[in-house]
C-alpha cells in the first residue's frame, strides 16, 4: 500500500518559513465542523479559519493564501482555496473570509468549482491532510483574474514566492 501523498511544497524551491498561526487550526490536528464542507452527505459550516501571520520578508508585496488535500484520491490532490493578490497591509482573515463575496484579493475557482473556500470532505478513511499555506510574494499583482485555474495560480504563486508559512490540520470521518 503506497504511503501519504507528498506536501505540495516538498519539490518546489525551498523558500525561508515565516510564522502562520489561527484561533481555529493546529498542526496536525482535527477540523471542526465549521470548516467541513455542507454537502456531499457532509453537514458542516464551510467556514475557512482564521489565519494569522507574521515575520514575513520585508520586500513582501502582497500575499496568497491557498488550501490544499494532498490526499484526495484524483492523482492531482485537490484545491479548497485558492486566494492571491491579498495587499501587504492584510496580515490575517478572520473565520468565513473565504466566502464567495470576499472583498479584498482575488479567489480562483478552487476544485468544488466555486470561487470560495470549500471545506474538508474526504471519502471515509484515513484523516486527510489540509495544507493551509501563506505565501509572501515580491509583487503586488500576479496579473491573474478569477477564472485562472489553481495549477496556473500555483506556477505563478511559485515563481513569485519570497517565502511561505504552512499549518495543516487533518480531516477525517
Amino acid at each position: 500500500m503506497p504511503g501519504k501523498a507528498p506536501l505540495p511544497y516538498e519539490y518546489l524551491p525551498e523558500v525561508p518559513s515565516f510564522t502562520v498561526t489561527s484561533d481555529d487550526v493546529t498542526e496536525g490536528e482535527q477540523l471542526s465542523n465549521r470548516h467541513v464542507f455542507n454537502d456531499w452527505g457532509f453537514s458542516g459550516e464551510n467556514l475557512s479559519p482564521h489565519l494569522a501571520w507574521s515575520s514575513y520578508p520585508p520586500e513582501t508585496r502582497s500575499f496568497a493564501v491557498t488550501c490544499f488535500d494532498p490526499d484526495a484520491p484524483t492523482g492531482s490532490g485537490f484545491w479548497h482555496w485558492v486566494l492571491f493578490d491579498l495587499p501587504v497591509e492584510i496580515t490575517q482573515l478572520p473565520v468565513g473570509a473565504g466566502a464567495e463575496d470576499l472583498d479584498v484579493g482575488v479567489q480562483a475557482r478552487n476544485d468544488y468549482g466555486v470561487k470560495a473556500f470549500g471545506g474538508a470532505a474526504p471519502p471515509p478513511g484515513d484523516p486527510h491532510r489540509y495544507v493551509f499555506a501563506v505565501h509572501a510574494l515580491d509583487v503586488e499583482s500576479l496579473g491573474l483574474d478569477s477564472g485562472t485555474s489553481p495549477a496556473v495560480v500555483g506556477f505563478n504563486v511559485t515563481a513569485h514566492t519570497l517565502a511561505r508559512a504552512v499549518i495543516a490540520p487533518v480531516y477525517g470521518h
